[in-house]
């Protein structure tokens, strides 16, 4: 199916987007104005940190409201993103925060994508604090290279530099002063790499959360902040600077580190980021939403490690989104194909491209990994994904772990200008029920 491109500049578009920004903080009165926003940035570990956010402020018997990839909150009322989209549209944006103001939430967590920025969707939002967790590939095909990239997402923190609000960095991001460079602002990092800090410590005006004494568990990970400790139930590295990310901001807010502890012991997990499903037979299912280089990487190193067994097999179910940055592809195939013993390329959200170049792009990345995978033996294309993840359950034997990325708690699939109903968990519970019968 081709699409027909529009014709018209983005910078056009932009303007449009910016005249519907204007009218909808007139028409909604300015809303942000009368709430404290905290706006949230980066390639990965928004949603994670928006969900930690949340909870700890609620620990803290402050009522909030959130806009993230993967759902809605407003006060006690909770939706889902059915959207896919991260940040909504000018006029959906102001009216949510409106929403959120009539409801007298004191705060609002709002994911803010690199797009939205670029566009003007977010003008006239008053951010308080702004936060990055990270920039690494991703929505090239939009902002053609890394700087750009960059550049945008710096845009949040220059709208809240202007209203001398709060700057909270990922020190072990590439290049965080970058986004520190705003002398009157308050400004925040936040580091689990004491060696980084080293280099960081120049800056005799800069705050700094450093996370200590880090134990990583198989599915959970302990460290201390000041003497306090900390058990965050998600593995990884990239979940503990989700956590400082989280922790960051609520400090900054004057919530104390017991408080934030407490918020943080409760959360179990987040719906589809490394969402687990146990099945007969001792065979792991984990969900995630990892469709990123960087995301996927760190993902398999905790699932490399999930391992019970020697002889467990690692199978993988995954695509790439169409319409997107091309050059990721087999990129992302090679990352995979490092670990996984068994490979299955599966449709996602094709859009309007042809979905079997995009899985043709990822096998080229699977097949430079040193003849280890074989068409028909150890790797397929299996382009219905329902089929794909009935093949995936078949292969597994006891302990065996399948990886399904690509989707995580998504609920709509992009076909084309068809958004079709799909829930990766959903679908797995009812291919497991199917093997019940």
């Amino acid at each position: 199916m081709q699409k027909i491109k529009s014709k018209t500049p983005q910078f056009l578009k932009n303007w449009f987007h910016l005249f519907q920004a204007m009218l909808a903080n007139l028409v909604w009165g300015f809303p942000s104005r009368k709430i404290k926003v905290v706006g949230i940035t980066g390639t990965n570990g928004k949603t994670t940190t928006v969900q930690m956010l949340a909870k700890i402020f609620e620990e803290a018997e402050k009522k909030v409201a959130l806009a993230s990839t993967i759902n809605f909150q407003v006060g006690e009322k909770k939706w889902v993103n059915k959207t896919k989209f991260t940040t909504l549209s000018a006029w959906s944006v102001q009216k949510f925060i409106h929403q959120a103001v009539r409801e007298n939430c004191e705060y609002l967590f709002l994911e803010t994508s690199s797009h939205a920025l670029d566009q003007f969707r977010v003008w006239g939002v008053k951010y308080k604090t702004a936060l990055i967790t990270n920039a690494t590939r991703e929505h090239l095909d939009y902002h053609k290279d890394m700087e750009r990239y960059r550049k945008a997402k710096k845009r949040l923190f220059k709208m809240t530099a202007k209203n001398r609000g709060c700057l909270i960095v990922n020190l072990d991001m590439e290049n965080p002063i970058e986004f520190l460079d705003f002398q009157k602002a308050t400004r925040i990092g936040y580091t689990a790499n004491e060696e980084k800090l080293k280099l960081l410590m120049q800056d005799d005006k800069l705050q700094v959360l450093k996370a200590q004494e880090i134990d990583f568990g198989k599915m959970e990970t302990r460290f201390q902040i000041n003497g306090i400790n900390f058990l965050i139930h998600f593995p990884g590295r990239y979940n503990v600077e989700n956590a400082l990310a989280a922790i960051s901001v609520a400090a900054s807010e004057g919530i104390e580190l017991e408080i934030i502890s407490k918020a943080l012991d409760k959360i179990k997990g987040v719906t589809g980021r490394m969402e687990r499903i146990s099945a007969a037979g001792g065979v792991e299912i984990v969900i995630d939403y990892a469709v990123t280089p960087d995301s996927l990487e760190k993902l398999y190193e905790i699932i490399f490690n999930m391992k019970k067994k020697v002889d467990s097999k690692i199978i993988a179910v995954f695509g790439s989104c169409g319409d997107r940055d091309r050059g990721k592809r087999p990129i992302m195939g090679k990352i995979v194909a490092k670990t996984a013993d068994y490979i299955i390329l599966t449709n996602e959200d094709p859009y309007f491209e042809d979905p079997q170049r995009i899985l043709d792009e990822i096998e080229r990345g699977v097949l430079e990994v040193g003849g280890k995978f074989q068409k028909d033996q150890n790797f397929w294309q299996i382009m219905d994904r329902r089929e794909a993840i009935q093949r995936a359950l078949k292969l597994a034997k006891s302990g065996d772990i399948v990886v399904l990325t690509g989707k995580g708690a998504e609920e709509m699939m992009a076909i084309g200008s068809k958004r079709i109903p799909w829930n990766d968990r959903k679908v797995v519970l009812e291919e497991l029920e199917k093997t019940k019968a």
